[in-house]
């Protein structure tokens, strides 16, 4: 490769060192990512991104949840990626464009929408035709949005422009494929739609080699730390003198998977690679600055060489400077020291703006549930039912116009006689609750390479039961494997009892979207008691006289769900932890009654409670 990118955007480069419309510029940023983050809250967290002496915040964008499904765009409330981008040059920072359409991000299927899986021959992230076709058509709505907002626009008048002054070129590609290709249509798509500031990857010291692509755009790094991203440094200087060093991702922590413990980065590792970078003259964004909550059904799961399949819990915070909940922590105060001291006091700034207080929290009294449904009733308000002689996965079910099943739970129900075994062609994704006539049998998730349940039925005419839950669908998997293992969902393939095929399903898709949960809080089905079947939805009240504040609440006798207030979805709870609180921000609560709703299917309890605090198990 002869040839080395060179930018015409505001932001360009030349002997190691990086140019802002034409003045020496080191880029200090911090990753948010405004779906994860109420838009309520989107201002307070970009002042303290500010005030921490950082000059630019770097976002991903999420084509699954901006594109449900085909050409339906969505760019509305907290997917409003436009007023976020304003709100952060009204605070004055510049912005980092991660568009994807790839993004990890530990979010479902890495930000790529669900319903590509409907055609069985999809390769994500390569050249196959109906993938570039999608790709093209989402950056055809997306890139002309917010295209105008790009620093090299601005007129004196300030009539256009705005904070952009970089775009990647999809995301870690090298860890995943060589199709240099591939990346050459991202770029060229990008260019076609109006990306006019400077290009480039990021990618980890795993792929870096796998893929250059330094002819197109600036090649950057990702790692926790200079002893093993030292020599990602040596091979970018290596490629051209004038490329300026940056970390485009800096792991300022880490993320928990279920059933796991809770990891994170120790404040003094923290302080020494943030010190190591600035010292070898690099730009730094540091992943995540505040990651905020994978709120519904969003969180995503990884699958390492030489390991299971392992989903993410509901939480973001990352242990990043910023809390979940956004607030300061020990680690953005050493950050903002380090800053200050090695960037910003020889530039001779000699003061940081004020720290914005962190959001009042408050714990409310415990509540008890006051009503329940029980899953027969719950069915009464699925309006998509599917009638098969075999079971069908999430994604090829027709509905949605033919696209499918995003995310949420699918029941696969029938009618079976006498029998001892219960076998799959293929294990259910990702977790599999079998109940005979209302009464939990087993479970089979990734934790155990198991495809056969004993059922031991003794009679004819049982009622089988089989409720899968989409526990995320994998964002990151090394180069070499297919991405598209594990990511349909629900049952794909037969079932057996003893060696007799079973058919004649009915399959009901449990999305749980707006619509439904609405028409079932305001349904006419609940009752006061109940016993301890499963799954069940309950219901309560919590009643708030005051200005809300936020909180987290606490399901310490529960077993397994989801939790929505007031119709918003808060994540999946596990009592295996490591995550045993759900964050609930202010603006999701009013003053009043809030209404709680709970899809437990493990172990029922009798209340809830509100801290103060996030709890680790």
């Amino acid at each position: 490769m002869s040839e080395v990118y060179c930018s015409t955007g505001s932001l360009t480069f030349r002997d190691r060192q990086f140019y802002l419309d034409g003045k020496p510029f080191t880029i200090l940023s911090g990753a948010m990512h405004y779906f994860r983050v109420v838009p309520e809250y989107w201002k307070d967290r970009l002042m303290k991104i500010k005030a921490c002496g950082l000059n630019t915040v770097e976002t991903y964008v999420c084509w699954n949840l901006h594109e449900k499904y085909p050409n339906e765009f969505d760019f509305s409330g907290i997917l409003d990626v436009r007023k976020f981008i304003r709100l952060a040059e009204e605070v004055g920072l510049y912005v980092i464009f991660r568009p994807g359409p790839y993004i990890c991000a530990e979010w479902d299927f890495g930000g790529m929408p669900a319903w590509l899986l409907r055609d069985p021959e999809m390769k994500v992230r390569s050249n196959y035709k109906p993938y570039q076709d999608a790709v093209d058509r989402f950056f055809s709505q997306l890139i002309p949005l917010v295209s105008d907002l790009q620093n090299c626009l601005k007129l004196p008048e300030k009539s256009s422009g705005g904070p952009i002054i970089a775009f990647q070129v999809e995301n870690e590609f090298g860890s995943y494929s060589k199709e240099y290709e591939h990346l050459k249509f991202i770029h060229e798509t990008l260019v076609k739609y109006g990306a006019k500031e400077l290009l480039l990857t990021s990618e980890n010291p795993n792929g870096i080699t796998n893929c250059p692509f330094y002819d197109r755009a600036l090649p950057t790094a990702n790692f926790p730390s200079m002893k093993v991203g030292a020599e990602t440094f040596d091979l970018i200087r290596k490629w051209s003198p004038s490329f300026p060093l940056m970390v485009t991702e800096f792991w300022s922590g880490w993320f928990d998977h279920w059933t796991s413990t809770h990891k994170g980065l120790p404040l003094d590792d923290f302080a020494q690679t943030l010190t190591d970078i600035l010292d070898a003259g690099s730009s730094v964004n540091m992943y995540m600055f505040h990651g905020g909550t994978n709120f519904g059904f969003m969180s995503g799961a990884n699958r390492f060489p030489e390991s299971t399949y392992k989903p993410d819990v509901s939480s973001y915070d990352y242990d990043a400077p910023l809390s979940e909940a956004g607030d300061v922590t020990a680690k953005y105060l050493k950050a903002r020291d380090i800053i200050f001291e090695k960037i910003l006091k020889p530039q001779g700034i000699n003061s940081l703006p004020t720290i914005p207080p962190n959001t009042p929290k408050a714990s409310y009294d415990s509540i008890e549930i006051k009503e329940y449904l029980s899953l027969d009733s719950i069915l009464t308000y699925c309006n998509e039912k599917v009638e098969s002689s075999k079971p069908i996965n999430m994604e090829n079910l027709q509905i949605h116009n033919g696209f499918g099943q995003n995310y949420g739970y699918i029941l696969y129900r029938t009618t079976i006689g006498k029998g001892r075994t219960l076998r799959f062609e293929k294990q259910p994704t990702d977790r599999a609750q079998i109940f005979i006539d209302g009464i939990q049998n087993g479970v089979l998730d990734w934790r155990e390479d198991s495809v056969e349940q004993e059922v031991n039925t003794d009679k004819e005419n049982n009622t089988l039961d089989i409720l899968v839950e989409n526990h995320g669908r994998v964002n990151y998997i090394e180069i070499g494997e297919s991405l598209l293992n594990e990511q349909r969902k629900g049952i794909t393939g037969n079932v057996f009892l003893d060696d007799n095929l079973i058919s004649n399903w009915t399959i009901v898709p449990m999305e749980f979207e707006g619509d439904f949960v609405q028409s079932v809080l305001h349904g006419n089905n609940w009752t006061s008691s109940f016993g301890k079947d499963i799954p069940v939805l309950c219901k309560t009240i919590l009643t708030l006289k005051d200005t809300p504040k936020d909180t987290f609440l606490l399901l310490s006798e529960w077993g397994k769900g989801i939790v929505f207030i007031n119709g918003f979805n808060l994540g999946r709870y596990w009592s295996e932890g490591p995550q045993r609180t759900l964050y609930v921000p202010a603006p999701i609560l009013k003053t009043g009654d809030n209404q709680i709703l709970i899809f437990e299917h493990q172990q029922i309890g009798k209340k809830v409670a509100f801290v103060k605090e996030p709890i680790l198990k």
